[in-house]
């Protein structure tokens, strides 16, 4: 599958993740500006991420984490259990998940992958399903990632908005990162995306200010 551009490698993105704090931002054309998380992303898993991780428990199957970042979530997996891979463009972000004991491919979501179609779960959390510009293309690409019956975990943003964007990483001292394609969804916009995809909509949950969706992949029986 051909890929978009990969964005986030060396830029400000890449110096937050090492200090392991922000301020930093998308910032549009427009130059309207998006808050990135960045502390949060660094520190333990906590709050909502919490439903997350349970529910890659009870799949009871290896997880992967696209567009994983500084790796919280791989290493929250591994604590309880669970076998996880981290998989992100950001070579500080991979270098970060590996310090935490996870492992971590520095390839795009896009990109050749192991054990592709025999994963229990996918995770795109912390607005990744954005990643590339174009959800659609996304969507269809982690439910390749998918076992059958397989399960992916997006989180979505808590309004109903449906934009693609061109967006540059702003640091705290306005130096701006390259030019690239993101998105923007609600629940909505992922669910009508996913069913092109082969996905079907199996739950849908909120926690800490955070919405989320739970898109099942495999036959209509298994969907049921």
């Amino acid at each position: 599958m051909s890929a978009p551009a990969a964005a986030w490698v060396e830029d400000p993105f890449a110096d937050a993740v090492r200090a392991g704090r922000g301020p930093l931002w998308l910032r549009g054309e427009d130059g309207a500006r998006i808050f990135l998380d960045v502390e949060r992303w660094c520190a333990p898993a906590a709050g909502g991420d919490q439903g997350l991780l349970l529910r890659c428990v009870r799949l009871g199957a290896p997880v992967v984490d696209l567009g994983c970042g500084p790796g919280r979530l791989v290493a929250a997996l591994l604590a309880r259990g669970v076998p996880a891979l981290g998989v992100d463009v950001t070579g500080a972000a991979v270098d970060r998940t590996r310090h935490l004991g996870g492992p971590a491919l520095c390839r795009s979501v896009f990109d050749r992958l192991p054990a592709e179609g025999r994963w229990g779960g996918a995770l795109l959390a912390d607005g990744n399903v954005g990643i590339g510009g174009d959800p659609g293309l996304l969507l269809r690409r982690a439910a390749e990632l998918l076992a059958p019956a397989g399960v992916l975990l997006v989180e979505v943003e808590p309004q109903e908005v449906d934009e693609r964007l061109t967006v540059r990483v702003e640091g705290a001292d306005g130096r701006l990162g390259p030019a690239f394609a993101w998105a923007r969804c609600g629940a909505g916009a992922v669910t009508r995306r996913a069913a092109a995809a082969g996905l079907v909509e199996a739950e849908r949950w909120s926690s800490h200010g955070r919405r989320f969706l739970a898109l099942r992949k495999g036959s209509p029986a298994a969907r049921a």
